[in-house]
């Protein structure tokens, strides 16, 4: 397993200072040299996304969300910030209010993992639990109608259709990634629950480099265990997601990615949560598809978080 970092910290003395959301972003670019062993050709690296100080990919989209609520005066101190989540960007939220001094509200499933409640009652956040057959699609009914009630009282920065989400990744995360391969990824992939980081990265490399195929991935029906991801035909689709972005989409199966969480855990050292066991199912159909074809590539996906979050779900038990 080989890194790549853009921006190493460190000085001459060993000795760094620095606030803490400096450290969002700027994420090692992973190899993952034994998942893709038996793909000649084929290269397929991991954002490294829980090194950010939230522990997840979040952490940027939900402090470019903050920003812009601060510089266009809709987020002010005696407002509390509101919105949905399935658990991610509300961390991001929690510890981005914390250290600036916010207070949070936040809806979510109640069926969101016990250990993403227990890090979001850890840094203060309020938290509103919305039926979970309903999914992230409850929690957004929910925090429109409290939003509705009371719209002074809040700032709403309504991730999912917040255009600072995307672009938290089309001016950072796409530009470190073009970075760290020299260039040389061919192609992107990446699951979608917002749509806001793979709207952002591919959006950058449609513009940057062309050539560059950028292919989604979403769970294979409406009624799945990929949690915080979305199916896009049965969902309320965010206002962000274009589908003309997109080159082309790959479905994958709940028990496909917990069967990769727990093979990158025991072949790669990593642990990673599900998203990201989703995307390198993805990553892998599409790293196939160019074996078959006879065709080399440079396949780059997220590693949205850690597995810290999930450790109490029962597939961690399951056998390869």
């Amino acid at each position: 397993m080989s890194v790549a970092t853009t921006s190493p910290h460190g000085s001459a003395s060993g000795l760094v200072s620095t606030e803490l959301l400096k450290l969002i972003g700027n994420t090692p670019l992973i190899r993952m040299e034994r998942i893709a062993c038996d793909l000649p050709g084929i290269e397929i690296y991991g954002k490294a996304e829980f090194f950010n100080p939230g522990g997840s990919v979040k952490d940027r989209a939900a402090l470019n969300m903050i920003l812009d609520g601060e510089r266009t005066g809709r987020l002010t101190r005696d407002k509390i910030l509101l919105d949905a989540t399935s658990g991610n960007t509300g961390i991001a939220y929690a510890m981005i209010a914390a250290y600036k001094g916010y207070k949070v509200k936040l809806c979510l499933p109640k069926n969101a993992s016990m250990e993403r409640k227990h890090v979001l009652q850890a840094y203060g956040a309020e938290m509103v639990f919305t039926d979970p057959g309903e999914g992230s699609d409850g929690a957004i009914r929910a925090c429109r109608e409290i939003y509705g009630q009371d719209p002074d009282r809040y700032f709403y920065p309504d991730q999912y259709n917040n255009p600072a989400n995307w672009r938290a990744h089309y001016d950072g995360t796409a530009l470190e990634i073009l970075a760290q391969t020299d260039g040389r990824i061919t192609h992107f992939v990446a699951c979608m629950g917002t749509s806001g980081t793979f709207m952002g990265n591919s959006r950058r490399f449609h513009q940057e480099v062309p050539r560059v195929k950028c292919i989604s991935a979403q769970p294979s029906s409406g009624f799945h265990g990929l949690e915080g991801l979305k199916h896009m035909p049965t969902a309320i689709v965010p206002g962000i997601y274009d589908p003309t972005v997109a080159d082309d989409n790959v479905w994958i199966e709940t028990e496909d990615a917990y069967a990769m969480c727990r093979r990158i855990a025991r072949e790669e050292a990593l642990l990673v949560g599900i998203s990201s066991g989703a995307n390198l199912v993805a990553a892998r159909a599409v790293a196939k598809h160019l074996v078959d074809a006879g065709q080399p590539g440079v396949i780059v996906t997220v590693l949205c978080d850690g597995a810290y979050k999930y450790l109490s779900e029962s597939f961690w038990q399951a056998p390869l």
